[in-house]
């Protein structure tokens, strides 16, 4: 396996001077390809910021983020649109799903972007929504489908164009315990495909479903361990 991220000295600091912040404060990390690992850390931990740097969604303060080989701690703001599209699958806890679209649409809509071509993204939408069980609901619109099944239509939307890594923000945080258990199984099966997996997290049952499992305190990796546990 290669090294998929590499972050070396990192830290964000908010109000520079007498009264700042360090969201994140020297932090150093290394991924390889095809790993499922879970970050976790309470609220003001600085698990979310974190997350925002492995998202190309912000720029450290100090520090370089290496993501496949390019530093892109200093890219523009178009670069970094780029990777995101193109190397990054995106879950959120909040599903952002548009209500007025259908479940195929909303998958559709990054692949247009993209410039794929129409009969392309509706071939790639309809094999990420089959992949999460979901192709019979495919013309179904957000309101008409359960928490779960929104959330697997936001899992086919970050699949469909097969990006290296699945970036999964809190994404069983608005779920029951049912869905809990098919979200993070969906995951582990892409894991099993031979996606990168990071998963961020507040919760020690949510981790335990990831391979490896960093911990995050203060702005500071305080712990980083293998699971044992992990198949």
């Amino acid at each position: 396996m290669s090294n998929l991220v590499e972050i070396r000295d990192m830290s964000k600091i908010y109000n520079p001077g007498e009264n700042e912040v360090r969201a994140l404060d020297h932090v150093n990390l290394s991924i390889d390809e095809h790993e499922f690992v879970a970050i976790i850390g309470q609220s003001g931990s600085g698990k979310s910021t974190l997350m925002n740097m492995l998202g190309c969604l912000d720029v450290p303060t100090e520090g370089t983020y290496t993501l496949s080989g390019r530093d892109v701690s200093s890219l523009s703001d178009d670069e970094l649109a780029d990777i995101r599209n193109q190397e990054i699958g995106f879950i959120f806890q909040g599903f952002n799903l548009i209500p007025s679209l259908t479940a195929l649409e909303n998958v559709e809509l990054p692949l247009m972007y993209r410039n794929v071509p129409k009969a392309e993204r509706e071939r790639l939408s309809h094999e990420a929504l089959e992949k999460v069980g979901l192709g019979h609901r495919k013309e179904h619109k957000p309101a008409q489908m359960s928490g779960g099944q929104q959330q697997r239509v936001a899992i086919a939307r970050a699949i469909a164009q097969a990006p290296p890594i699945i970036l999964a923000d809190e994404p069983t945080g608005n779920l029951d315990s049912g869905s809990t258990v098919e979200i993070m199984g969906i995951l582990k099966e892409l894991y099993h495909a031979g996606r990168t997996v990071i998963l961020i997290t507040h919760d020690n049952e949510i981790a335990a479903n990831a391979g490896r499992i960093i911990r995050i305190k203060d702005g500071k990796i305080v712990e980083d361990k293998v699971n044992e546990d992990f198949e």
